[in-house]
């Protein structure tokens, strides 16, 4: 079958980690799912995913501040960013913090699949719309 990368999903509401579990299953192994920032941190740490799936306003730690503290430990999980923020200045501290995509959740059915192939492959891809 092959090599399936291995996600890590991080978002506060339930519903949305679900909806991104059954878009990414087939293509992908779900290593992990949690709820803040914090956790995301330690679950990549301890997991080992190749690409962390995560929303930016989340509790205890925001993903642009996650994003940041897997760089500072180390971590060589690839981020893509899911979020309902479509300002620009929020895709400009996105890329900055380490991120290699940025996702609206209203454009996750047809961007999150090819989001991940292109930061996996080490490219950048942002929504339409997100700019």
């Amino acid at each position: 079958m092959g090599f399936r990368p291995r996600i890590l999903l991080a978002d506060d509401h339930l519903g949305m980690l679900v909806n991104a579990s059954n878009i990414l299953q087939n293509k992908f192994d779900i290593v992990g799912a949690v709820t803040d920032g914090r956790a995301a941190v330690n679950a990549a740490c301890e997991l080992k995913p190749d690409l962390v799936v995560m929303d930016i306003a989340m509790p205890e730690l925001d993903g642009l501040d996650a994003a940041k503290e897997l760089r500072q430990r180390g971590s060589a999980a690839k981020v893509v960013f899911l979020t309902v923020q479509e300002d620009e200045e929020y895709v400009t501290a996105a890329l900055d913090s380490g991120g290699l995509a940025y996702v609206l959740k209203s454009r996750m059915h047809s961007d999150l699949s090819d989001a991940i192939s292109a930061a996996l492959a080490g490219g950048i891809f942002i929504s339409p719309r997100a700019i």
